[in-house]
């Protein structure tokens, strides 16, 4: 550990960093020490992100990607391990919603949402997850949702795809814990930020996106013999 930086020489790679939940947890692993390798659609609002970053002291390399697409995934875990080193820390952030009544939603509605939220996690993770085997180390954390638990009215395809993920992160972990990879589900509640659909809660109330950012930082310092195969974050009030 250098100047208290428990993550210092660790490289982290986050998906959908540009804003919200995902550009939380960059700054929180930054904080860590750690060397970050962020993508997101929007390349705009991600190189604004970075910048940002960059500006308060931390290693960054920045590449546009649609998780949707698997040569942009292919495309950025080849980049990354080439310009920031081999991935220790995966978090798998990138999701979309489509909501409404199931009967009411497309095809296209089903193949963005699960595309993004399930299929862009396998084939990213199914990308790193070789190097880290090679390594005997590294950390892979998905973030779901209540709504992989919990139905709601208008959330068939969101909860569909975040109930799957929760199945595809528990085998995951099966598959990998002999190599010493920890794989690990974060599931928070509505989070105030642009993605949370129309609600009238009180976005005071509701979990922020540090909350999450800071269950990551949990996970990735804990000792070495456990790991934490799931959490659930709610807020103190209900919002």
């Amino acid at each position: 550990m250098e100047n208290g930086k428990p993550l210092k020489g660790h490289v982290a790679l986050i998906t959908g960093a540009s804003r919200g939940i995902g550009l939380a947890i960059a700054e929180q692993l930054a904080g860590m020490g750690a060397r970050l390798s962020l993508c997101a659609r929007g390349a705009a609002d991600l190189d604004r992100a970075a910048a940002a970053l960059r500006h308060a002291g931390a290693e960054v390399f920045a590449a546009a990607a649609d998780m949707t697409r698997a040569a942009d995934i292919a495309r950025f875990a080849e980049e990354t391990q080439r310009n920031a080193g081999p991935v220790d820390i995966l978090v798998n952030n990138a999701g979309v919603g489509r909501f409404g009544a199931f009967h009411e939603l497309t095809e296209e509605d089903w193949d963005a949402v699960l595309d993004t939220n399930l299929k862009g996690v396998f084939l990213l993770s199914r990308a790193i997850a070789p190097s880290m085997i090679e390594r005997k180390t590294g950390h892979i954390i998905n973030i779901a949702s209540l709504a992989g638990k919990n139905a709601f009215v208008g959330g068939s395809i969101y909860c569909a795809s975040k109930w799957g993920l929760l199945g595809l992160t528990n085998c995951m972990a099966e598959d990998l814990r002999g190599y010493g990879i920890r794989v690990t589900a974060i599931c928070p509640g509505s989070v105030a930020t642009e993605f949370s659909p129309p609600s009238k809660k009180n976005p005071e109330k509701m979990l922020q996106p540090g909350d999450v950012a800071h269950a990551v930082a949990a996970i990735v310092t804990q000792a070495p013999q456990s790991f934490i195969s799931e959490v659930l974050i709610r807020p103190t009030q209900k919002p």
